[in-house]
């Protein structure tokens, strides 16, 4: 008898143990579905969502360079002392946006003219130093914006002005 009971106890731990066990699931799944739930209702609108990343999209846009093919020389002799001193630029820009780029070369002729009158109206003597040639850099940039916006009605701009070659003699 002794036997019996022994196998009596076991098999009432076991169902002891798959009760507890069925309870601890029950708690678990309920618990899961209240957080789906808690989570769904707290989580927004979709469309938030979307509009966000399509913002973020947008800010990371990758960079789009553009080539002037031809470069920009310039005579400075009013300012030489009878010596022959000529500057050469070529240069690329970059945006990020394709229309930019598409207006940039749209207007390639008017650009080109405003750079050229930038380009004379600069002192030979300043833009032998690196601070004269960021300048100058600086204000291609704007230079370039400022037609842009007159000739078109977009909101973005260029972001850079790389000089790809930079000679005076």
């Amino acid at each position: 008898m002794a036997e019996q009971r022994d196998d009596i106890e076991v098999t009432e731990e076991k169902s002891g143990n798959k009760t507890k066990l069925l309870i601890i699931v029950i708690a678990v799944m309920l618990l899961a579905a209240i957080s789906l739930v808690a989570v769904m209702l707290m989580g927004g609108n979709d469309e938030d969502a979307t509009e966000s990343q399509d913002n973020a999209a947008a800010v990371k846009q990758a960079p789009i360079y553009f080539s002037v093919n031809d470069p920009f020389i310039v005579n400075f002799s009013e300012q030489s002392n009878d010596s022959v001193r000529y500057m050469q630029v070529k240069m690329k820009v970059m945006a990020r946006d394709q229309r930019v780029i598409d207006a940039f070369n749209a207007h390639l002729p008017a650009l080109q003219h405003e750079l050229l009158m930038l380009f004379y109206s600069q002192n030979y003597d300043e833009l032998q130093t690196s601070e004269g040639t960021k300048a100058l850099q600086k204000k291609c940039l704007e230079t370039i914006n400022r037609v842009l916006k007159s000739e078109t009605s977009m909101e973005n701009e260029l972001e850079a002005v790389y000089f790809t070659s930079f000679i005076m003699q």
